[in-house]
């Protein structure tokens, strides 16, 4: 048990550390590898092995950090939602200067 606790400490420091740079990519891959390592710490307790109080203390500063990961995961969620956003008001904009015109029609010019 304390080695699952010790890389889930590890992987945590590492990602807190470049938080401000991280991308989607590596957030995501944390969060599933972190998630496989709650998996195995969850069938550890079932199996009746139990937490020490340093074990607790560890666990309480790893989930402390959460705050901030999550709060980054937002901040990327947000930056993704304008990209749309705006994409789309690109799309609405282009469309309306590319009409739909019938290949035989004729256009016609009066003299004045």
């Amino acid at each position: 048990m304390d080695n699952l606790i010790t890389e889930l400490d590890a992987m945590t420091e590492s990602i807190i550390n470049k938080l401000s740079v991280v991308t989607f990519e590596e957030l995501s891959d944390f969060v599933d590898q972190r998630q496989l390592l709650i998996d195995q710490l969850k069938l550890l307790m079932e199996s009746d092995e139990v937490l020490t109080s340093s074990n607790k203390d560890r666990i309480q500063n790893i989930t402390k950090q959460d705050t901030c990961i999550s709060n980054r995961m937002m901040e990327l969620k947000i930056e993704a939602q304008d990209w749309l956003q705006q994409r789309n008001q690109a799309k609405v904009q282009r469309s309306a200067y590319e009409a739909g015109y019938s290949q035989d029609s004729i256009l016609m010019d009066r003299k004045k």
